[in-house]
């Protein structure tokens, strides 16, 4: 029987985020962890190998492919309302212990993930492009798993998608390299960053080094990508109010216009102490990156409890995109709102202009009509 590394060798190329070093080694930088890889061995993430001097890398095949709303990622600023197209390969260069898609980013590393052979499939870069488009997709993402150690197929797909008018974006840890982004910076138009504590030596409890992913977000400004980040709050483990003031304050040097979106833990995988994060918590989060200048922040993933996402709404004939916080002892006053909050009903308009309380728009809009491209707000 064929085991699942077996088959995973088997739909690979040759790669091109690496160098070659005397004695057949290899120098991989997809990653920040940049490991040097001697031949018959493997990197960190288990999926780029060397094979007699040269790395083979991950291509043809997703293990995971859904069409869905594009603030699921999140984006709240990038093609409001517009479905995505998200896929997904096999393996991580972290293993967080809270990691919500181990099924997939752990598979390799830990043998209770337990995903066999049957579940890949395989598919070529044109033929998951057209499956955008029959979708109605706007956007095409790499997720599930972290992408940056599969980003020569993600190129080989976002190629075609820019081609044809499809955004492309990434759904990362942010342990990026230089090399890496300046690699993807002709194809990529937004990239969420999981910016996951301030303290390094928690960090690397999850296989990561805090600088490297704080580097990649201000490097990723500077390239022109349209950033967002998300911090999943723990309790004990980044949750104090000075962590998120650090947070929130180093997200304002780069650029106050980096949406912030701080989400609700829940226990799973290997980290089931904590308890999940309360409501109170993600509103104390909340507030601490306004009051640090940051102009759009995010309390996510507590319906009813703590907000929604954006919304849009119909006004004098063009849409409008309005943020809202269900207030402590609101909620009541917000269900016909949060019940009519229907993507069927949603008014979708390229003309469609922004009520940020005041503040300019910022992100990516819907491509205007007969223009493929999409129109970037500043």
């Amino acid at each position: 029987m064929v085991t699942l590394a077996e088959r995973l060798d088997e739909m690979t190329r040759p790669g091109e985020l690496y160098e070659k070093l005397e004695g057949g080694a290899v120098r991989c930088y997809a990653c920040a962890h940049r490991c040097l890889i001697k031949p018959g061995r493997r990197g960190i993430c288990q999926v780029r190998f060397n094979a007699d001097g040269e790395l083979r890398v991950p291509w043809g095949y997703v293990a995971a492919l859904q069409v869905d709303p594009i603030e699921k990622k999140p984006f709240s600023h990038v093609l409001p309302g517009a479905d995505a197209l998200t896929f997904g390969m096999l393996g991580c260069d972290f293993h967080c212990s809270y990691c919500q898609n181990w099924l997939t980013s752990q598979t390799l590393r830990d043998p209770q993930a337990g995903i066999g052979p049957e579940y890949i499939l395989r598919i070529s870069p044109e033929k998951l492009v057209e499956y955008a488009l029959r979708n109605g997709a706007q956007a095409v993402v790499s997720s599930y798993n972290e992408p940056l150690i599969t980003s020569e197929w993600a190129v080989d797909i976002f190629r075609l998608a820019k081609q044809r008018g499809l955004l492309c974006a990434y759904v990362s840890n942010g342990n990026a390299t230089p090399e890496v982004l300046d690699y993807l910076r002709p194809y990529l138009d937004a990239y969420k960053v999981d910016l996951k504590t301030m303290q390094d030596r928690q960090y690397r409890k999850l296989g990561g080094v805090l600088q490297h992913v704080l580097d990649t977000i201000r490097r990723a400004h500077e390239r022109g990508l349209w950033v967002e980040v998300v911090t999943l709050v723990v309790p004990g483990f980044n949750d104090s109010p000075e962590e998120l003031w650090e947070a929130a304050r180093f997200l304002a040097s780069v650029s106050p216009d980096i949406p912030w979106h701080v989400t609700a833990f829940h226990p799973d995988y290997k980290m089931t102490d904590p308890p999940p994060t309360s409501a109170r918590t993600l509103l104390q989060a909340a507030e601490i990156g306004q009051e640090a200048g940051l102009h759009f922040v995010y309390a996510g993933n507590l319906p009813g409890r703590v907000g929604s996402p954006p919304m849009w709404r119909n006004a004098g004939g063009a849409a409008r995109l309005y943020r809202y916080r269900i207030p402590p002892h609101g909620a009541g006053q917000l269900s016909a709102l949060r019940n009519a909050h229907s993507r069927h009903l949603a008014h979708r308009s390229a003309a469609g202009a922004f009520a940020w309380l005041g503040l300019p728009a910022a992100g990516a809009l819907r491509a205007q009509k007969g223009n493929s491209a999409p129109v970037w707000a500043s």
